[in-house]
């Protein structure tokens, strides 16, 4: 694999260190709910949810 000594790891220390952020790396904050409504009963729901999972 060649050489890995200590000066190695410290360019590999420096180099992970330094992030760059530009405005593209910002997280988009989503705000709102989610509704489902079912006219299933519940054993029916868990009957689908079954045939799904097997």
């Amino acid at each position: 694999m060649g050489a890995y000594d200590e000066v190695e790891h410290e360019r590999r220390e420096r180099k992970n260190g330094e992030v760059e952020v530009s405005d593209d790396d910002r997280r988009t904050e989503y705000r709102g709910e989610v509704a489902y409504d079912s006219d299933e009963s519940t054993e029916e729901l868990l009957d689908q949810f079954r045939e799904i999972t097997s």
